[in-house]
């Protein structure tokens, strides 16, 4: 019998696969480095066959890994970085162009022009989200726009769309499934995310054709079945999943309060508010968890676009560290920062602030600043730009959290970790199993075909690592984070 599940993790820096037993156990990882593209200031590309390629690489890689044969996996489950978009050729399979990625700012005039026109609160109230780049639809137009003929060939159905998840379902699955789920669909800044329908007022005014648009499915269901030149026998894909959502059901919040917070190249905190979508009046984003079980559930989320990939710029661009590892150490070897703050802000801010004119900034430099206090303060920017969002998750449910949750890379740092506590004056939980997205798109997929029979049994596999409890006097605390909202302030409005 078919015990093991296997996860899909398309991020935005790396392919990977990871192999789960039926007791939630890592059985076998792998992984391939991804590129991006910054053709200009504010753009972001990367090139989709690179995607497939890596994906299917770290796939047959951790299958040989842990010994198993295709035939041993009951499932495979999927979880992606989100709101990058993709426009290919049904017929040839060729894309138009590179993917545009999530965090791209391009479309940030297209924007300025909806606001004028829609307005976000119209927006707010069918999708959950802002008008923003961020999102998937006017990155989907701008390429509508700038390829001729693309609108007449996608209304024939000649053109496909789909963010990540459909990209690889396509590619990967025998029947072509052009399909995502209710999570990532509700990223798209198209989808109207009460009735669960592609919303035919919003692909008017972004002018995209409704038949280049995926089939929106549960993300625990069986989508399709990966060729069996993949893997080497055919196995379901039963499970798609945002790779937050994924966190969020990996972490096993499945209580309408229970939050989490994932260090990436962003940082993500979602909570779960259950089958209500509940309005943010503080510049949160309402989006959809998940579809399962025959229905939809709601999170609150706060999306911050640089996090893990400031530490990536320190090592990659500026060259004052060999690898994100060495952070720990940096930091701890200084009492503080020496006053520096780093306002990563290179792509625009996002939640609560949503200023895509804001751009990076360090402040508070003096002739004792080092390479030490830099490094500190990138990863004090992680913790405070969560704060931010923890704070006003707060306001809008008029209650305190009573823990987060903690996982992705970055959550490995025990020092990030600690300030993190500090700075929140909350205790932070890290999992035992801290590659939590990977593990929520298995639970999804192994839900769908039986390995697992409910929430009980998953929550059952939840373990803590260990528990971060604040330590910083309440006076400290707020010093910290008034200058913190200082260096922020002179960060916006730059571009």
């Amino acid at each position: 019998m078919a015990r093991y599940v296997m996860a899909l993790d398309q991020g935005t820096t790396s392919s990977r696969a990871l192999i789960f037993s039926p007791e939630g156990e890592t059985v076998a990882t792998a992984s391939r480095p991804l590129n991006c593209h910054y053709p200009q200031p504010g753009w972001v590309e990367q090139d989709p066959e690179e995607i497939l390629a890596g994906q299917v690489a770290a796939a047959r890689e951790a299958l040989q890994q842990a010994g198993l044969s295709a035939n041993e996996l009951a499932a495979v489950g999927l979880a992606n970085q989100r709101e990058t978009t993709l426009v290919w050729e049904r017929k040839s399979g060729r894309p138009v162009m590179r993917a545009i990625v999530w965090q791209c700012r391009r479309t940030a005039g297209l924007c300025d022009d909806l606001r004028r026109e829609l307005g976000d609160d119209w927006v707010r109230s069918r999708t959950g989200l802002v008008i923003d780049p961020y999102f998937s639809g006017t990155k989907l137009t701008w390429i509508l726009d700038e390829f001729p003929d693309t609108r007449r060939r996608s209304a024939a159905g000649e053109l496909l769309f789909g963010t990540v998840d459909t990209w690889l379902a396509w590619n990967l699955t025998r029947e072509r499934a052009h399909v995502t789920d209710y999570s990532n669909a509700s990223r798209t800044m198209l989808l109207n995310i009460h009735t669960g329908q592609w919303d035919p007022e919003l692909l008017e005014a972004l002018e995209v054709p409704a038949a280049m648009l995926p089939q929106v499915c549960p993300s625990s269901a069986v989508v399709g079945t990966l060729r069996s030149d993949v893997l080497g026998a055919e196995v379901p894909l039963a499970g798609m999943v945002g790779d937050q959502q994924g966190a969020l059901f990996g972490q096993t919040c499945f209580a309408s309060g229970m939050a989490k917070n994932t260090y990436g190249t962003g940082c993500f905190l979602l909570m779960h508010t259950g089958l209500q979508a509940a309005t943010s009046r503080h510049g949160l984003l309402t989006t959809i968890a998940w579809h399962v079980d025959g229905g939809v559930e709601y999170a609150l989320e706060g999306s911050v676009f640089i996090a893990g990939a400031a530490v990536q710029w320190l090592r990659d661009q500026v060259g004052i560290i060999d690898s994100a590892a060495a952070t720990e150490a940096l930091a701890q070897s200084v009492p503080d920062t020496g006053g520096v703050y780093f306002v990563p802000a290179f792509v625009g801010l996002g939640a609560p602030h949503w200023d895509e004119t804001a751009r990076g900034l360090l402040v508070g430099l003096t002739r004792g600043t080092g390479k030490a206090h830099l490094v500190r303060a990138a990863l004090e920017s992680m913790a405070f730009q969560t704060a931010d969002v923890l704070r006003a998750m707060e306001a809008d449910l008029g209650a305190p959290l009573p823990e987060l949750r903690v996982d992705g890379g970055a959550a490995a740092n025990d020092f990030l970790l600690q300030f993190q506590a500090d700075i929140l004056g909350v205790p932070v939980v890290r999992p035992a199993v801290v590659e939590t997205t990977a593990l929520g798109a298995a639970y999804l997929a192994g839900l769908a075909v039986g390995t697992w029979q409910d929430r009980q049994q998953l929550a059952a596999n939840w373990a803590v690592q260990r528990r971060f409890e604040p330590a910083m006097p309440e006076g400290r605390r707020e010093e910290l984070l008034d200058g913190w909202r200082r260096a922020v302030e002179r960060a916006k409005g730059w571009a």
